[in-house]
């Protein structure tokens, strides 16, 4: 079943390992009939990590979709810059968060963020509707800016660890992220990493 998804997922959106993509380690490029996602990263980085790393703003809606599950943000700790006359290019707001994106009691994924609000509906959804980070940007109805700035493998305590950094921009609202995936086995295993 993961070979198929991953395979579903892969024709949709074309994955291609290559160095040098601008705007970052990743390019998106497309014509009227063709896409094609090139991310330089670890050369061991999977498909369906593939698909997880080209994210943006999204990454919550495809771990969903990949564990058939409600996947929760919890939040760990957020720090905010007084709010004072409301969020605007001459008075930005910024916050520093981090929160666990997970299933259940499993943390899929730990994100540390930098956050800058420059609009007053941007300041209303992150602080005041406490909206996270992905669902801002699906409540305005926009695509965000993506810059995909490092992508990196470990092993930490005996767990195969992948991580990427990466900013998400639009009118309103600058974020600055660091993704953690604490056990890339969840992605090899699907469902049943979950128990």
């Amino acid at each position: 079943m993961l070979t198929d998804l991953s395979c579903a997922l892969s024709e949709h959106i074309s994955p291609i390992m290559g160095p040098g993509a601008p705007n970052g380690l990743a390019r998106d490029t497309y014509t009227g009939a063709s896409t094609s996602v090139e991310i330089d990263g670890p050369e061991d980085v999977t498909g369906i990590e593939r698909i997880m790393l080209a994210a943006q703003g999204d990454l919550q809606r495809l771990l969903s979709a990949f564990f058939a599950r409600t996947i929760t943000i919890e939040c760990i700790y957020s720090s905010t810059s007084p709010r004072g006359p409301g969020a605007s290019k001459d008075n930005p707001i910024k916050q520093s968060r981090q929160v666990h994106l997970k299933c259940g009691s499993r943390i899929l994924c730990v994100a540390t963020s930098s956050v800058t609000v420059t609009s007053p509906q941007c300041e209303r959804l992150l602080l005041d509707e406490k909206f996270a980070l992905g669902q801002i940007f699906r409540h305005l109805r926009t695509y965000p800016d993506f810059t995909l700035l490092n992508v990196g493998a470990q092993t930490v305590d005996g767990k195969r660890e992948l991580r990427r950094t990466y900013q998400l921009a639009t009118e309103g609202i600058l974020c600055e992220i660091l993704e953690v995936f604490p056990d890339r086995d969840m992605f090899a295993m699907g469902e049943a990493w979950l128990s």
